[in-house]
């Protein structure tokens, strides 16, 4: 999926750029190119992990072996 969506969001961006530089731009093409570049930050960023996240995953794994050794 990686693979088809970095190709994808360089196409949009390119696109973009490019219809930004004539007199008169369609803004439905720029708009397009925007949505699609959107999509693809939005599906590639869903994948990393977050540190924040981790943290709180490490902290509740800690505290529940610090139960565990308690109890």
């Amino acid at each position: 999926m990686k693979k088809l969506l970095l190709p994808l969001m360089l196409a949009a961006i390119v696109v973009g750029l490019f219809e930004q530089t004539k007199a008169k731009p369609n803004i439905y093409i720029l708009i397009i190119a925007i949505v699609v570049f959107m999509y693809g930050m939005m599906q590639l960023s869903a994948k990393t992990l977050h540190n924040e996240n981790h943290k709180i995953e490490d902290e509740t794994i800690e505290d529940k072996e610090d139960d565990n050794e308690r109890g």
